[in-house]
């Protein structure tokens, strides 16, 4: 028999429904505590995590920069550079210069008669050849004037013999002392008046008949008619202004176009390359690519005191007739040296104060600063005639701020190979 007050490890029975009530404990409030001691424990790890991500946030990029500032320190320190090694230029170097094509021979043809044009027999375009003739000029005036003067050259002649024997006659008679002497004498000198009298008969009728010639215009060498200003009937007048072309007075303009001239200035720098051997060809526009052969044949010699240039005739075979005069045209000149002297790209010049200057990298990878003398012009290479030899390793593209003295470091020849395959 038990009392009530003990404790009894069985389930009592519900007076009222005869049921054991079941017995039940505090799950929520044990989720509850567990979260809230994974909260505590997660909370610590959270902030550590977050205070290690703001550290490698902050400190990676000034590592970064660090870093990147040492190996920028270290290049300037000691630049890597790229160097080339001159080379000899070459012997020949053409010269292109503008030039005009003109004739080999060129005349304004005038009256030296005046008179009416009878008929002329070339038009523009005629070839013509030395004393074929252009016009006949009709001059009656000076025909009859002519005539007047032979008339008067027969009395000159007639007057002339008569005065010459009676001075022989006087002469003969002065022997016996048959006449004086001052008699003698005056038929002697009234001889010799006759005389020049008539050799200035003749002068007068040799004037007139080369005037009369004259009334054949002929051409004075073999050549192409490029002006006709005449036509049947037209009245012309002896004189005119010799090469002007396009006076009033002249009648024809003529042109030798068989063979031509070219004259171009050459820069001073390059005259002393230019002689009458150098050899020479021409282009047009008309003609893309032919190369016309021709020769250098003299030259003035001689400086022009304005453009500094040197005044070049170039002769040119036109028999085919292709170049026409007056038009535009290009010489190519060889320009030949017999010591050429070494070349560098003009990448590797420094432009100084004190002259041009280039960089060369000593056995001891230290800069040295060395003056030059500029020759020849190639274009992207110059000619160095003084101021390196051909074993120095001279610096490509140099910067501004080098040195004497600084030390540097040559880049491989592999390295810039592979650069530019990858670009």
């Amino acid at each position: 028999m038990t009392t009530p007050d003990a404790p009894s490890n069985d389930r009592d029975v519900s007076p009222s429904t005869g049921l054991v009530p079941v017995a039940h404990t505090d799950s929520g409030a044990t989720t509850r505590g567990t979260k809230s001691r994974r909260r505590r424990v997660m909370l610590p790890i959270a902030l550590a995590c977050a205070a290690a991500a703001l550290l490698t946030i902050g400190i990676v990029p000034r590592l970064s920069a660090s870093t990147a500032l040492t190996k920028q320190v270290d290049a300037q320190r000691e630049p890597v550079v790229q160097v080339v090694a001159p080379r000899r230029a070459p012997a020949s170097q053409e010269l292109l210069l503008p030039g005009s094509v003109m004739p080999y021979a060129d005349a304004s043809i005038y009256a030296r008669t005046s008179g009416y044009i009878q008929h002329w027999y070339t038009d523009i375009g005629a070839k013509v050849k030395t004393g074929q003739t252009l016009a006949d000029i009709e001059t009656p005036e000076l025909d009859a004037q002519l005539k007047q003067a032979r008339a008067d050259e027969a009395v000159a002649q007639a007057n002339s013999d008569y005065a010459a024997s009676t001075a022989k006659r006087w002469q003969t008679m002065l022997q016996t002392q048959s006449v004086s002497q001052q008699d003698a004498e005056t038929k002697t000198s009234d001889m010799q008046a006759k005389r020049a009298a008539l050799e200035s008969a003749q002068a007068n009728v040799a004037r007139l008949a080369e005037l009369v010639s004259y009334e054949k215009v002929t051409a004075p060498f073999d050549g192409v008619i490029t002006t006709r200003n005449v036509d049947v009937g037209s009245l012309v007048t002896a004189g005119g202004s010799p090469g002007l072309a396009g006076n009033p007075g002249e009648l024809f303009h003529i042109e030798q176009t068989d063979k031509l001239r070219i004259f171009v200035n050459v820069p001073q720098d390059d005259a002393a390359y230019v002689t009458s051997g150098t050899q020479v060809y021409l282009t047009t526009q008309q003609y893309p690519g032919r190369e016309f052969p021709a020769t250098v044949a003299r030259s003035a010699d001689a400086i022009d005191s304005v453009s500094r240039t040197l005044r070049v005739e170039i002769d040119i075979d036109n028999r085919d007739g292709a170049l026409l005069p007056g038009a535009y045209a290009q010489a190519h000149l060889a320009l030949q040296t017999a010591h050429p002297a070494l070349d560098l790209p003009v990448s590797a010049l420094l432009f100084r104060p004190d002259g041009v200057t280039v960089a060369v990298v000593g056995s001891d990878n230290k800069v040295r600063l060395k003056q030059v003398t500029i020759g020849r012009d190639f274009g992207t290479y110059v000619e160095v005639a003084t101021g390196v030899a051909e074993g120095d390793r001279v610096i490509d593209n140099p910067g501004d701020a080098i040195v004497d003295g600084e030390a540097v470091r040559i880049a491989s020849a592999a390295a810039p190979a592979a650069a530019a395959k990858q670009g």
